[in-house]
């Protein structure tokens, strides 16, 4: 918000894609990318394999109205990265490399999780949003974020080698330097990573502040909105009126929520945390935590790239994550056995 809204994750993610080999049957989490991880061409090898991907872009492109397969796979990419565009192709890209892996493997997850944007991807796993629905509300989310703020008056930057109470510190320190300006962690994605969200003058405030602290690098996200803010305020409220208007069914499993880390199968809470989500930082490191004390032993990182697996590395070492978004990555899970 991958800031996913979080703009583009201010991370060259380490490859762990189709490399990993699970032997031994543990507790499986199944984690969804957010906004970021678009990129042209992604899912195309799915769909042209799987009779069962076609079928999820061919339901997402009848939902939207408009051929966003044809967009993921051909762009043009100033297009797919269109916050309205990059949403949907996102979660639809996730959810066929979701729907391959489970028509061709038994893997089952305990719990799921998605960064941001990923999170809807997740209730979608969990049979608590319908696909038609998920990529119909994000197109919209998508639309509200970028219309929150004028282009040119927000901005995002990423924060390298500082803990998250020093980034928040050098955004305490900007604030008072830049009044009645916005600017506060966005996504605290953990390694080492935090990314900032607010008014340009602010977070290049907050940047140089964060560097006389000691950061290694504070680096400008090229984004077009300041995600996760209270600037995404009108975003908020739009967005709410949409959400109340879905069917939401009792997750099946645990979704962990990126706006308290927190497991969640209770129905009624979900339009509450994702409303709050548009303007709450994305607590991504809490979330990789929290899995591993719930005895997660291994994840699969489900769409296009592996942002997550990089940042699953740092933060939680003894986690095995894979990521899956080709038939090859699929093919590599088959026999590997299933346990929840």
């Amino acid at each position: 918000m991958q800031g996913q809204e979080q703009g583009k994750e201010a991370n060259e993610a380490m490859t762990n894609a189709n490399d990993a080999t699970v032997t031994t049957p543990q507790k499986l989490a199944f984690l969804f990318p957010g906004q970021g991880s678009q990129k042209v061409g992604m899912g195309k090898a799915l769909y042209d394999a799987s009779a069962v991907a076609r079928a999820v872009f061919d339901e997402a492109d009848a939902a939207l109205g408009f051929g966003l397969s044809r967009l993921c796979f051909e762009g043009p990419e100033e297009e797919l990265m269109l916050t309205a565009n990059a949403q949907p192709a996102i979660l639809t890209t996730s959810v066929a490399a979701l729907r391959v892996l489970q028509a061709e493997t038994s893997l089952q997850p305990a719990v799921v999780a998605g960064h941001s944007l990923g999170e809807y991807s997740a209730l979608v796993a969990a049979g608590s949003l319908a696909l038609a629905d998920a990529v119909k509300v994000v197109n919209l989310r998508g639309r509200f974020m970028q219309d929150a703020v004028a282009p040119g008056v927000g901005a995002m930057a990423a924060i390298l080698g500082l803990g998250a109470a020093e980034v928040e510190a050098a955004c305490g320190e900007a604030r008072a330097t830049c009044p009645g300006e916005v600017v506060s962690p966005a996504n605290l994605n953990g390694g080492g990573q935090v990314v900032i969200a607010g008014h340009k003058r602010a977070v290049e405030a907050a940047c140089a502040a964060a560097k006389a602290r000691g950061a290694k690098r504070a680096m400008p996200l090229a984004v077009s909105a300041p995600f996760h803010c209270a600037l995404m305020q009108p975003a908020a409220e739009r967005l709410s009126a949409e959400l109340a208007r879905l069917e939401i069914h009792p997750p099946a499993v645990p979704v962990v929520a990126n706006v308290d880390a927190a497991p969640n199968t209770d129905a009624t809470r979900v339009r509450e945390l994702l409303t709050q989500q548009v303007t709450a930082p994305v607590r991504w490191e809490e979330t990789v935590l929290r899995l591993a004390s719930m005895e997660i032993g291994r994840a699969i990182e489900l769409g296009h790239g592996s942002v997550l697996a990089g940042l699953g590395k740092r933060i939680a070492p003894s986690l095995e994550v894979v990521s899956v978004g080709d038939p090859a990555a699929v093919a590599a899970l088959k026999g590997t056995g299933t346990h929840a």
